[in-house]
C-alpha cells in the first residue's frame, strides 16, 4: 500500500525541538516533506527582518540536511504553491503551525478553506505562543485588556513538558524540486548594512538554546534591575530567536520556572516578559486593529503629525538628544535595540515630536531583526498612549533623566555616538558603514542641537493630551 506524504509548511517555527505540529506529523509514521514558502507575507517584511528570516531559513535547511531530510523552497502564493506540491508529490495532507497576527490569520483561513474544499486534510497546530488566545479568558468570558490580571490568571498554569528535538524525519521516495534561496535575494534590501548587522545575529536552534542557557546560568540573578541598563548585557536577547521560532516560548517558560525553583527570584520577571509577549498577541487576535490603527479609537482625532522631513533626523539618530540617538544607532549597528531605548525613542517621536506612532512602527518594522508584528504594535501604542493603558498622557519619558538613571557613566552613549568623543568605538564607527550612503553622514560631522528641546516637547505633549481629554 502506498503511504501518502505529509507536506509540513514551516513559517515562524524553524526548529526541530518542542514542535507540536512536527511531533504530530512524525507520529503518523508517514513521509514528511518540509516546505518553506516565500509568499506575499514574506515579501512584505522590512529589510532587516526579511534578511534575518533568510538566514533562519538557510540555517534550518542545513539542520534538516543533517538528519537526512531537506527543506523544499518555493516562491509564490501560498495556496498555489501548496496545491502544486500536492500534485507533484501525491500528498493529501498539509500541516502547519498557527500564526496569530491578523494578516497571517487571514491568509491561513483562505488556505485551509480551499484545501479542505478540495478534500485535502489541512491541519493547523499550536504555534509560537504559550497559550492559545481563545483559552485565556476573564471571569466574565472576555479577553484581558490589562496585563497584570492576565499574568495572575496564567501564572499558575500547567504546561506540557517541552519535547526533545526530532532526530529523524521519514523521507518520501522522491523529493520535489526546490528553489535556491540565493535567487530570492532576501538580503538585497539591507544593502551594505547586512555586513555590519551580521556581526550581531544569533542564528539557529542550537545557538538559541545556548543563549537561553547562558542567560539562566549567568544573568537571570540580576535581571529585574539589570535589564534597565542598556550598556550592560543583562537581558536574554531571545526576542530574535522567538521571532523566527528557533526556540519555543514553552522551552523558555520551563527554564524560567526551573530557575525560580532554584532560588533565582528574578526569574519571575523573565516569566512576566514572556507573558507580556503573549499579551500582545492576545490583543492582536481579539482586537486586530491594534497592528494598524489606534487600539483605543478615541485617539483617532488626535492631531499627531505624519511622516515627513521632520522625522528624518529621528530616523538618522541625529535628534541632538543623546539617549534617543544612541538607541537609534544601536538598531542600525546590531539590528536590535535595548527595550529601555525603544521606550525612549518611541516617547520622543510620539510626544516630544508629536508624530504619529505608526511612523515609528513602520520604521522599526524596516530596521529590526527581531521585528514582531504584535509586540511592535503594542509597544508603540503603549508608549504613545493610544494602546491598552488607563492613564497614558502623563507618561512622557525624559531622555536626559533616563540617561542619569540608566547610563550615568555615559557608556551606552559613547558606544554608539562618534561625533561627541575623540576615542570613537567600533560600534560608533560601524553606524556610518551601515546607514544609507544617501544620508551623507560621517564621524567628523558636528553633533546637532536638540531637534525638540526636552522641556519644550514635554509641555507641548502635555497640553495636547490634556486638551484631548478635556
Amino acid at each position: 500500500m502506498r503511504t501518502f506524504p505529509i507536506i509540513f509548511w514551516f513559517r515562524r517555527d524553524l526548529r526541530l525541538g518542542d514542535h507540536v505540529g512536527l511531533t504530530t506529523a512524525i507520529a503518523t509514521g508517514r513521509p514528511i516533506i518540509p516546505v518553506f514558502i516565500h509568499d506575499e507575507l514574506v515579501e512584505s517584511h522590512g529589510a532587516a527582518s526579511k534578511w534575518r528570516l533568510g538566514l533562519a531559513v538557510e540555517h534550518f535547511a542545513k539542520t534538516l540536511d543533517g538528519i537526512g531530510s531537506r527543506l523544499t523552497l518555493r516562491r509564490g502564493n501560498a495556496l498555489d504553491v501548496l496545491q502544486k506540491l500536492m500534485a507533484e508529490t501525491g500528498a493529501e495532507t498539509v500541516y502547519w503551525s498557527r500564526a496569530y497576527d491578523p494578516t497571517s490569520i487571514a491568509r491561513d483561513k483562505v488556505v485551509k478553506a480551499a484545501l479542505k474544499g478540495n478534500g485535502v486534510e489541512a491541519k493547523s497546530h499550536q504555534g509560537h505562543l504559550l497559550f492559545e488566545p481563545w483559552t485565556v479568558a476573564t471571569k466574565t468570558g472576555g479577553f484581558y485588556k490589562v496585563f497584570t490580571p492576565m499574568w495572575k490568571a496564567v501564572r499558575t498554569s500547567t504546561l506540557a513538558s517541552s519535547v526533545a528535538p526530532a532526530k529523524h524525519l521519514p523521507a518520501p521516495d522522491d523529493w520535489p524540486n526546490s528553489d535556491i534561496i540565493e535567487t530570492w535575494q532576501m538580503a538585497a534590501p539591507m544593502k551594505r548594512g547586512a555586513d555590519i548587522v551580521a556581526k550581531h545575529v544569533c542564528v539557529g536552534e542550537d545557538a538559541a538554546n545556548k543563549r537561553l542557557t547562558s542567560f539562566i546560568n549567568d544573568k537571570i540573578d540580576d535581571y529585574t534591575q539589570g535589564r534597565n541598563f542598556p550598556s550592560a548585557d543583562n537581558t536574554s536577547r531571545l526576542s530574535e530567536n522567538l521571532t523566527y521560532g528557533e526556540i519555543s516560548p514553552r522551552t523558555c517558560w520551563h527554564a524560567g520556572w526551573r530557575a525560580l525553583g532554584d532560588g533565582k527570584s528574578d526569574a519571575e520577571t523573565f516569566l512576566k516578559e514572556l507573558v507580556w509577549r503573549e499579551f500582545a498577541y492576545h490583543l492582536a487576535y481579539h482586537t486586530p486593529r491594534i497592528v494598524t490603527d489606534n487600539w483605543n479609537p478615541q485617539w483617532d482625532s488626535f492631531p499627531w503629525r505624519l511622516d515627513g522631513e521632520h522625522t528624518l533626523r529621528w530616523k538618522q539618530g541625529r535628534t541632538g538628544v543623546q539617549m534617543v540617538d544612541a538607541a537609534m544607532r544601536e538598531m542600525y549597528v546590531t539590528g536590535t535595540m535595548h527595550n529601555r531605548g525603544r521606550m525612549i525613542v518611541a516617547s520622543y517621536l510620539s510626544k516630544h515630536m508629536m508624530t504619529h506612532w505608526n511612523v515609528g512602527l513602520d520604521w522599526f518594522a524596516e530596521c529590526l531583526t527581531d521585528w514582531d508584528p504584535a509586540a511592535n504594535a503594542m509597544g508603540w501604542q503603549w508608549t504613545a498612549g493610544s494602546g491598552p493603558d488607563a492613564a497614558p498622557y502623563f507618561r512622557i519619558f525624559n531622555p536626559d533623566t533616563q540617561a542619569e538613571k540608566f547610563d550615568n557613566d555615559g557608556e551606552y552613549r559613547a558606544k554608539f555616538i562618534a561625533e561627541l568623543y575623540s576615542n570613537q568605538t567600533p560600534h560608533a564607527l560601524d553606524y556610518f558603514e551601515a546607514i544609507p550612503k544617501s544620508w551623507n553622514l560621517k564621524p567628523s560631522d558636528t553633533y546637532p542641537q536638540p531637534l525638540v528641546p526636552i522641556a519644550v516637547g514635554r509641555q507641548l505633549a502635555l497640553d495636547a493630551y490634556k486638551n484631548r481629554l478635556a
